[in-house]
């Protein structure tokens, strides 16, 4: 297992949580990483391997070549291999006798190999490596809308570049078969390199571009995990594992790799539960199965209770086999786990706390209404006045004049009392003065 980050790699290829710039000696910062210890180690091997394992792109792909006698290349060296279409650069990953081991697993013959080891990588070559990878991530963009503007519905995941940069590779994600035959046209005349489209799956996808999981390790996938086997979510429910996608799902949008790793020892310890133990008839009713805690034996049961709240049972596996067996012969016991059904303590309220502070009793509180204020009601259109609140002072009647009285215009005769007072008031003033 490499150290964290080490799948995820800056512009020039050197991954980001590497001190030693990719050459530790254990080779963590390889992807999908065999260690080869017996390099590590001061033997000789008297009869050599002639074939070495490769590995490109921080181990992204790898692939066996042949060694050629003149070729003096170990574990670690970076070397110049020969493909069908020109030359690549990679790093040998592994040799000796555990290519044997490592072909044999992945079900390769010798005589299946057909390309050799060159030489080793010059200054040049490692130049030249480094330009192809910063052109990858331009690469990847434009060639996303250009499938884009094609209206293709598909998605294209990551872009590799061969050494010598002659030749380069498209993975994409599709749900369906893709007629790429005129995207192909597009990107050899943009790019003017040999264009070939590989098809990969999500799981692919995230193991190319790796990440960090929801445990805080790396992925599985870009690490270690070589076979992607189906998950389905029987393995979470064997588990008593919650149905959440969200939580069950990993970073490529399908069911985590690890739901299966432990599910092989819930089977074994789910053989010796019974089957049929979902509901247990008792002579007071029947108690209801709500969970199971497999590796402890024990099954949490919950009986109906009339007018009163259900009540909780925790069984032992053999205590549930006996019940299940007086079922079958017809017979209902009467108590579980020799407590009364009936029996129901009020020991739940009363819990001892062992505290120094003692019992202290708050006095319950009353809750307080709040008084609704009266929102102020609206003045009525018109010349219509509002009706005077209770608490209002009373207005005094006002004293009509001797030209109302009679009949007279009334609003004349107040503006002709007005304009009295005012010179009254003038000739008083100026008197004073």
């Amino acid at each position: 297992m490499g150290c964290i980050g080490c799948t995820v790699s800056t512009s020039n290829g050197t991954p980001k949580g590497c001190g030693s710039k990719g050459n530790c000696s254990t080779g963590g910062c390889n992807r999908l990483n065999t260690y080869d210890w017996l390099s590590s180690m001061d033997i000789t091997d008297t009869d050599p391997y002639n074939v070495v394992e490769v590995s490109f792109k921080n181990g992204a792909r790898k692939g066996f070549y042949r060694l050629r006698e003149h070729a003096r290349s170990i574990t670690g060296d970076m070397v110049v291999v020969e493909t069908g279409n020109g030359f690549d650069v990679g790093t040998i990953s592994l040799s000796g006798e555990l290519v044997r081991l490592q072909m044999r697993k992945k079900g390769n013959e010798e005589k299946d190999v057909i390309h050799e080891v060159v030489r080793k990588a010059n200054d040049r070559d490692l130049e030249r490596l480094q330009e192809a990878r910063s052109q990858e991530m331009q690469t990847m963009v434009r060639a996303r809308v250009i499938a884009r503007t094609l209206g293709l519905d598909m998605k294209i995941g990551d872009v590799e570049y061969q050494g010598d940069k002659r030749k380069a590779t498209f993975y994409y994600t599709a749900d369906g078969r893709v007629d790429f035959r005129e995207l192909i046209r597009h990107y050899a005349k943009e790019f003017r390199v040999k264009i070939e489209m590989r098809q990969i799956g999500a799981r692919q996808e995230s193991a190319r571009i790796g990440g960090i999981g929801s445990c805080g390790r790396e992925l599985c996938c870009s690490t270690w995990l070589t076979d992607f086997k189906s998950v389905s979510t029987a393995a979470a429910r064997y588990q008593n594992l919650a149905i959440n996608q969200s939580k069950l799902s990993g970073q490529c949008g399908r069911l985590k790799c690890c739901l299966n790793y432990e599910l092989d020892t819930y089977l074994d310890a789910l053989e010796s539960f019974p089957e049929n133990a979902d509901k247990l008839e008792t002579r007071y009713g029947k108690a209801t199965l709500i969970k199971t805690d497999i590796f402890k034996q024990i099954l949490y049961y919950s009986v109906a209770q009339d007018n009163s709240r259900n009540k909780i049972y925790v069984l032992q596996l053999s205590r549930v086999k006996e019940i299940l067996e007086m079922n079958q012969k017809g017979e209902k016991p009467e108590t579980l786990e020799g407590i009364d059904l009936f029996s129901m303590s009020n020991d739940i309220n009363e819990v001892d706390f062992e505290d120094g502070t003692g019992d202290i009793e708050l006095p319950m509180e009353k809750s307080k209404k709040r008084k609704k204020r009266r929102k102020p009601r609206k003045k009525p259109a018109g010349n219509q006045q509002e009706k005077p609140s209770n608490n209002a002072p009373k207005k005094q009647p006002i004293q009509k004049s001797k030209n109302q009285q009679e009949g007279g215009k009334g609003k004349d005769s107040d503006k002709s009392g007005q304009k009295g007072n005012k010179r009254k008031n003038r000739r008083f003033r100026r008197k004073k003065k």
